[in-house]
């Protein structure tokens, strides 16, 4: 059975830093390209970051380049999101996504950038 766990979410003030993480489970970890979307309250949900499946090759959001960084363990099938000079744009909810010949969706993480 396929799993994707969101963890690390919540509130912080403006710039201030979060980890979001993803393990994933049921399939074959390495061989996907992970990205972190987010869906704000009446918005369509966006690409934020995405990394391929040996971890060579990265690409982000450009409201969020510099500021956040994806990264992956293929030894523990966790991919994170580092998010720093958090900023109240960046309140959404965060998921993470699998993608190869199938793709899989996490359940999402609330993170919330308020004073």
């Amino acid at each position: 059975q396929v799993q994707l766990v969101e963890s690390g979410g919540g509130l912080v003030q403006p710039g201030g830093s979060l980890r979001l993480s993803c393990a994933a489970s049921g399939f074959t970890f390495s061989t996907y390209s992970m990205s972190w979307y987010r869906q704000a309250p009446g918005k369509v949900r966006e690409l934020v970051a995405r990394i391929t499946g040996a971890g060579g090759r990265t690409n982000y959001l450009d409201s969020v380049k510099g500021r956040f960084t994806i990264s992956r363990d293929n030894g523990k099938n966790t991919v994170y999101l580092q998010m720093n000079s958090l900023k109240p744009e960046d309140t959404a909810v965060y998921y993470c996504y699998a993608e190869s010949i199938s793709w899989y969706w996490g359940q999402g993480t609330q993170v919330t950038v308020s004073s």
